[in-house]
């Protein structure tokens, strides 16, 4: 475990500006981007012990928090 929260603006460094962008012009985009840090926040906390969780759910958040960063990648 990593201990790391995964932000987007940290995971795609030179897209910062199209984030925002497309955050505020793209309801499609919002809603992604607002999954991924819903469910970012959800493995930080599980790493962090903040809120224990077994090892499956753990591992179910981390592959849609995966697919849900290919989606985003692919926007941009």
């Amino acid at each position: 475990m990593t201990h790391v929260p995964h932000e987007l603006a940290e995971e795609f460094p030179d897209s910062r500006d199209r984030i925002h962008e497309l955050t505020q012009s793209d309801a499609h985009f919002a809603k992604l981007s607002e999954e991924y840090h819903s469910v970012n926040r959800q493995i930080h906390r599980i790493e962090t012990n903040v809120a224990p969780a077994d090892e499956g759910f753990e591992k179910q958040l981390r592959r849609q928090r995966l697919s849900l960063k290919d989606q985003i990648s692919t926007y941009l």
